[in-house]
Order: structure tokens, then sequence, then C-alpha cells
């Protein structure tokens, strides 16, 4: 499972089994020193329990995004705490073995990228604090509830990186569950101390003073309350006073003020959402642009690409997915063993995707593609060179100058925002390396289904294509001229429940001279 850390699905799994383990040599130690581990006992059943629901079914249980943030959380601070109140018997075989596995547990960066992960997935698709908290997440199987605890450490990562939004969400969320009766040894002053400076840093004055006074009833010696408490009033009062001389001077313009205001709004509706608007509302199921009419005009069919001898008997089934650029989607084109042969190879070698640096062309890592990638060629195994040879089928394209088998993980909060798959004019030397020409279209495979998120979007045109197990979809990049459809922008939305797998095939303008022969005119 893909978080912004540096854990990969398959190494995921295997923590879910290398803290099962832990949890049975725990409860070996806890048979032999029971009086004074009572405390520990309790915690190994949670545990044991948890654990064994877990591994029945990993991959589904660590497509819950806070079943993955918990775990991290577990991992990174939890069991540290546990080892430190056992250490007292160094010769114990649990230590050693909890001390060994230890440099396999997920370091604090990926603690905090399952965090963002799961912060990135509330933006996107809308989702409350109180929702994500209650587990309370479309398609899935393995509900999880956070405890006062988990939504602290939440607002608490947030509050690190200056995200006072955030940080408000979460701790609100945290005090909530707090007085609603939740136990937890997290007090409420020190969740209200959070809240009120992120609450300060957004500019409300009168809801940092009322919680405040709030704090100041529970303890009435808290220093900082204390401090807050004189400040807040001098800045509301002096807030007061300005707004009231504003008001004045402004009942002067008023007028002029309001033909102002509807000027700006006749220009802001001529305004087109940002790029970033349009992409979340996709990943969301809304804003698709596809009217009743133009849906008529797409079609679904068997093709055999003018009667190519492998399709003749066993012809593809074609779905026309969008016109303008034109996708179209593969019905059952992969088989599961097939997927099964892909994930397998490609498993041992996912690595953290990367972008290549506009300015430098080094490669790095980037905020914005949160996922896991593998290269696969034709010659290491058979599976990949038959998917390549029906890609080629399939298209009537030649693959000898396309890329590798790009095979792609993305997990809890998995994403790749908007980006051309082809050179732009500004990018001369992109490819150049490869000596196959610009990227002429795009072929990519869908291997998993994900129970809710992951669709890849098109915002320039309002398009969106749902993931589906066994299909494919195709786009060209290129019009036939050469020149780049600059339509074909997409993105890949985070995944926010399940485990996305995708493989993809970049198919290069070299050897397609005469299968797909070049038009006249530039927008052709």
């Amino acid at each position: 499972l893909v978080t912004q850390g540096s854990f990969k699905s398959s190494q995921m799994t295997d923590l879910l089994y290398t803290e099962k383990d832990l949890v049975t040599s725990l409860k070996e130690y806890i048979r032999q020193e029971e009086n004074r581990l009572e405390q520990v006992k309790e915690w190994a059943d949670k545990l044991d329990s948890l654990t064994n629901t877990a591994t029945q079914d990993p991959e589904g249980f660590l497509g819950h995004p806070v079943n993955a943030f918990k775990l991290m959380k577990r991992l990174n601070s939890e069991w540290g705490d546990l080892e430190s109140l056992v250490l007292k018997d160094t010769t114990n075989g649990f230590i050693s073995n909890l001390t060994m596995q230890r440099q396999f547990f997920p370091t604090e960066e990926d603690q905090t990228g399952a965090a963002k992960a799961l912060l990135r997935l509330q933006d996107t698709y809308q989702l409350s604090a109180n929702t994500i908290s209650n587990g309370d997440l479309p398609g899935v199987v393995h509900k999880s509830r956070m405890t006062v605890a988990d939504c602290f450490e939440l607002g608490k990562i947030a509050y690190s990186e200056a995200d006072y939004y955030h940080t408000e969400l979460w701790m609100a969320q945290a005090l909530t569950q707090l007085d609603e009766g939740e136990e937890s040894t997290i007090e409420k002053v020190t969740v209200m101390d959070y809240l009120n400076y992120a609450i300060y840093q957004q500019g409300e004055l009168e809801r940092a003073l009322e919680l405040t006074k709030r704090m100041l009833k529970l303890d009435p010696n808290h220093q900082r309350a204390n401090g807050n408490l004189k400040y807040f009033e001098f800045q509301l009062e002096k807030q007061r006073k300005a707004e009231a001389e504003k008001k004045e001077q402004e009942d002067k313009k008023r007028e002029k003020k309001v033909l102002d205001k509807r000027e700006a709004q006749r220009k802001r509706s001529k305004d087109p959402l940002p790029e970033r608007k349009k992409y979340e509302k996709l990943c969301r199921g809304e804003g698709v642009k596809l009217t009743p009419r133009r849906q008529s005009r797409l079609f679904c069919r068997y093709f055999d690409n003018n009667r190519n001898p492998r399709l003749l008997l066993a012809p593809v089934k074609q779905e026309d997915e969008w016109d303008r650029p034109r996708i179209v989607r593969y019905h059952d084109i992969i088989s599961d063993s097939e997927i099964t042969t892909v994930k397998e190879l490609a498993k041992p070698r996912l690595r953290r995707a990367t972008i290549s640096n506009p300015v430098t062309g080094v490669l790095e890592t980037a905020p914005y593609r949160i996922s896991k990638s593998a290269w696969l060629s034709a010659y290491e195994h058979s599976t990949i060179e038959k998917i390549n040879q029906r890609i080629e089928d399939v298209t009537d394209l030649e693959m000898d100058t396309a890329e590798e088998l790009q095979v792609a993980n993305y997990g809890v909060g998995g994403q790749y925002e908007p980006h051309f798959d082809f050179g732009r004019k500004d990018e001369p030397d992109a490819f150049k390396e490869l000596g196959t020409g610009n990227r002429i279209a795009t072929w990519l495979f869908y291997m998993s289904d994900v129970s809710a998120g992951g669709a890849t979007v098109f915002p320039d045109v309002g398009a969106a294509v749902w993931p589906k197990k066994g299909t494919a979809v195709f786009w060209y990049n290129l019009f036939a001229s050469g020149e780049g459809d600059y339509s074909t922008r997409h993105a890949a939305c985070p995944v926010l429940v399940g485990n996305k797998w995708v493989s993809n095939k970049w198919i290069h303008e070299r050897g397609q001279e005469f299968r797909r022969p070049c038009a006249m005119s530039e927008m052709e």
C-alpha cells in the first residue's frame, strides 16, 4: 500500500505479518510475567484480534486509509513505548525479536506520509473529520474508527506543517470525541491549546477568545490561556474600533462599491474554474461535460482491427468512453492470471515514481506524484511479450519503439496530478535520449478494481474514466500531423479506499510512419 513515505504495497502487507509475529512473541513473554505486565497483556489481546482480522485480507484491510495510518502510528510510535516498558529484561526473547524487527518498521516520515494522505483525501473528496474518524467511507469492508489519540496525532502533523485549517478540523474532532465521553490519555486542555492557536492563526479572534475562556474553566492556572485572554480581548477591541471607523468610510462609498462588486462578479463569472478545482470535482464524479447528445454518439462494438488474424476469431470488446479527444476502453483485454504475473514481476522492483526536473533534467520524486512504479521488458517473460503483441494487434501501432511496460501501484492517497504524456514545444529535448520521437499514444491497463476514488480524469474537457479490472483505455496524445493534443492533459485521482494497480505502454512516433500516416492539416 503506497503512502507518501517509502513503503510499497507488498512491504506494507509484510508489515502486517511482522506485527502479528511480534504479538505472538509478546504473548509468550506475558505468560512468563503475567502479574507484572497485566497492562501489556491487554494491549496484546487487542492487537492479536486486530492482526488476525487484518491478515485474512491484507490488501482489503490496508485499502482503508485509517487502517493504513493507524498501522504506521502503531509501529512507529506505540510499539516503541511498549519496548521501553518491557526493556527491563534485555535477555528476553521478545525484546530480541522486537529489536531485530525494528529495522523494518516505518519511520517518522512514513507515518507523516500516511497522515498527509488522509488530509489529501479529506480535501479531494470533501469528507468531514467525523466521517473519516467513524470510518464511514464508501466501499469499506474493514471499518476502522479513529481514537482521540489518532485525531490528535493527525492534528499535530498538520500543525507542524503550519496547516492550521486541518489542525483545527482534527483538534476539533478530538475534542468532540472527548466531550462525548471517550476515554483517552490526551487531556482536553491540551487539545484545546492546539485548537485555540489554529483558530487564532486563521484570524477568528472571537472564537479564539471563547475557547480560551473554556480552557480557563478547566484549568484556571493555565499560563498560556491567561496570557491569551488579555491579548485576545485587547486585539478584539482594537479590531472593533478599526471596523467602526471603516464602516463610516464605507457608508459614503457604498453605492460605488455595489457597482464595483457587480462588475467584479461579472468578471469572475467569465473566469474559468482553476484546474485544481476541476480536477477535484471530476474525482468526485462531478462536473463531467458529456451532454446526452454527445453520449448518444458513443457506441460499443466487437473490434477485429480490419480482420487482424489474431483478432478474427476472438475480436475484442471496444467501447467509446469519450469523443474529443477520442478515448476508447477495451473490456476483458487482460486476464486475471496475466495480471497476477505482471504484479509478481513488478513487486520486487517497485520504486517511488519520479519525474524529470524541467530545469536540471535530473529524475526526482515529486509531492504531486504519489505512486510506485516498475518497468518490465518483453524479453524477461513470455506474458509481457504476449501483452505487447496484443496492444500492437489492437492499435496497429509498432511496439518495437515503444517504452517498456510500466507497472504502477497507487495505495491510500496515491495520485498523479494533471500532466501531459507527450513532450511540448518548450521541451525540445523530451525523450531525445530514446531516439524514438514523441509519445504518440498512451495505452493504460487497469489491473484492479478500486473501492472508491482512483479515476483517470481529463480536466480540460471534463472527462472521467473509472478503473475496472481487466480493461484498458487508449488515446492518441498527438494529432496525425504530429502536433500535440493539449486536450489529453490528464490526472490520476487519489485512491480513497482500496489499492489501485495499473500498467501502461507509452507508444512513440518512430515506426508509425506507414501505420498512421501524417495528416496535411495541423489539428487533424
